[in-house]
């Protein structure tokens, strides 16, 4: 069992345009989609697809939208009750593929709120292999509660993910976590590097710079950093070594939603007992797929191709300063 949190799901709207977005000009969408999503809920839908079972927890009242569509798309879920309904994203996705995401800030957690979506978490990890903390934390919830939240988890001997950005990834870095999903500005901003230079260095082909930064997270985690790259791929570090994983060529629908499906094609080959360079090829080969898909589309592993993911080892082992 995988269980996913997301502390602020959100009903995604895709709408799709033949050419570029034109500022403050009227333009009519190809396509458009409406799809539960939120981090983790993109998560469990990518391991939902794949067999395993999976769990998404989260905050929204009887009634809400998003608990139609997860209905819809048969996913299983727990919530806890709110007194307002989850918030709307929305999202234009280019020809080229390049997307722009207008995030709302989503409902304010009361107390008593926050103290029943802790129970229901601690509840639910009771039985679960990995439990994945997942994207921003809506208004009324403290920078620290992800780090609260996986301090207990550990202690039970839960396997714990975070994929989040801000002063929650930074709060959340500071303890044990198996497993941290960055991106190249997350990375950056959480690790104290130039996010420029590593941009650049990552440009040039050189990624020893993504490979130090991740090394300064796994300091204070003893766990693994999964650093997603966009098209460039990913690098995964571990205390005994670190990897690169490069896609395939793609023609891209929507980024939105895949470094979600990386987060959980890592899950997925971990649940298989692949090593790490093959959970890292899995990861990315997700993404990839995902990436190609119009929406946050979870990509069933009929359209997942693993074995056109290249892998080359970056550095063994190397001291933990």
């Amino acid at each position: 069992m995988i269980v996913t949190v997301t502390a602020n799901p959100s009903l995604d709207r895709t709408l799709e345009i033949p050419g570029p977005l034109l500022r403050g000009q009227v333009q009519r969408s190809i396509d458009a989609r409406v799809e539960p999503g939120g981090k983790g809920v993109n998560v469990s839908r990518v391991i939902a697809g794949s067999g395993i079972a999976t769990v998404a927890l989260l905050p929204a009242h009887t009634g809400d939208p998003l608990l139609t569509a997860l209905d819809a798309v048969a996913l299983p879920y727990r919530s806890v009750d709110i007194d307002g309904e989850v918030r709307n994203n929305i999202t234009v996705a280019e020809g080229d593929g390049t997307t722009t995401k207008i995030n709302a800030p989503g409902h304010t957690l009361g107390g008593a709120e926050l103290d029943e979506l802790t129970a229901l978490v601690l509840a639910g990890a009771e039985k679960a292999s990995w439990v994945a903390l997942c994207g921003s934390l809506p208004p009324g919830v403290p920078d620290d509660w992800y780090r609260r939240i996986a301090d207990r988890l550990v202690e039970s001997g839960r396997r714990v993910a975070i994929d989040t950005s801000g002063a929650p990834l930074g709060a959340a870095t500071s303890g044990p976590v198996d497993l941290i999903k960055p991106n190249d500005e997350e990375l950056a901003e959480v690790s104290g590097t130039n996010a420029t230079e590593l941009a650049a260095s990552i440009a040039a082909g050189d990624y020893l710079p993504v490979v130090a930064a991740s090394r300064t997270l796994i300091a204070t985690t003893g766990g693994s950093v999964l650093a997603t790259l966009g098209a460039a791929g990913a690098v995964l570090t571990t205390a005994t070594g670190s990897w690169l994983a490069t896609p395939p060529p793609i023609v891209p629908r929507s980024t939105v939603g895949a470094g979600d499906a990386s987060l959980a094609g890592y899950l997925i080959a971990h649940a298989a007992g692949a090593a790490d360079p093959d959970r890292l090829r899995t990861a990315v080969a997700y993404g990839s797929a995902a990436a190609g898909l119009a929406g946050t589309q979870p990509p069933l592993p009929s359209l997942v191709d693993i074995d056109s993911v290249r892998v080359v080892e970056l550095c063994g082992a190397a001291p933990i300063t």
